[in-house]
């Protein structure tokens, strides 16, 4: 099967041929795990002081005076120390050398981008997941190489709009506030995901399209299963260059699983 390769202009400069790896069956679940597990490598480790609570000189009364057997400080009878008292320690309280981290076998997460690649070419799995690709001409969406040599927002802006992508970008522009807590702790608004650019070579395109709300770029040879699924939600809109697409099975591996 031949992809129409399209230049700067939208206009057809040629065809490749449908790589192996997008026969890859559609796989949420593996996606979602490795996505998970993904997210875990992020988790900050959090614990207690060793000592909190427990900085008192406190000790029971002992028996014989009508008072329960809590430690009590000296010189009062102010309770302290103890799990069931105001101010006391926590009896189990979280480490931070407890292991949050998950692993996922090395196959399990290959074949995780690979079915995440594969379901980029479903127009409906990535109409479903909220992208706009009623403008999009055809899924996958290949461009020529010169597109990584641009090196101005604007231009990037342009070429976006003639492939019919733009619209997803504006729709990953949120302005809503977050609802609860979040709002005080680095969260204030949800960030949308708009397309995701692959690249072989970095050319300017980084800087380009990096200030441009919801769109990522990456190298082929660093896809992970979260650019490809965020959320854990399979079928992301991708713009490819023709040589990140050609290097799809050597880097990932093609056929089904």
């Amino acid at each position: 099967m031949s992809i129409p390769v399209f230049n700067l202009e939208n206009e057809k400069k040629g065809d490749v041929g449908l790589p192996k790896i997008f026969g890859t069956p559609l796989r949420p679940s593996v996606i979602k795990k490795a996505v998970l597990f993904q997210q875990s490598h992020r988790f900050q480790p959090q614990g207690r002081d060793p000592r909190a609570g427990k900085r008192t000189s406190a000790e029971s009364w002992g028996t014989g005076r009508g008072m329960s057997r809590v430690p009590r400080q000296k010189g009062s009878s102010r309770a302290a120390f103890g799990v069931s008292i105001v101010g006391g320690h926590a009896a189990f309280p979280p480490k931070s050398e407890k292991i949050i981290r998950k692993e996922i076998n090395k196959k399990e997460r290959r074949l995780a981008i690979r079915s995440g690649i594969a379901a980029t070419a479903n127009r409906e799995v990535v109409a479903n997941r909220g992208h706009m690709v009623e403008t999009v001409s055809q899924l996958p969406l290949i461009v020529d190489d010169e597109m990584q040599s641009l090196t101005k927002t604007r231009e990037v802006k342009e070429l976006f709009i003639k492939l019919g992508v733009w619209p997803d970008v504006e729709r990953a522009d949120r302005k809503k506030i977050r609802a609860g807590r979040g709002k005080t702790r680095g969260r204030k608004k949800k960030e949308g995901k708009g397309p995701l650019v692959v690249i072989s070579e970095d050319l300017g395109i980084v800087k380009a399209a990096g200030n441009l709300p919801g769109v990522d770029i990456v190298n082929v040879g660093n896809l992970n299963a979260e650019l490809l699924a965020p959320g854990a939600h399979p079928g992301r809109l991708v713009v490819w260059t023709e040589s990140a697409f050609n290097a799809l099975d050597e880097v990932w591996g093609g056929g089904n699983v």
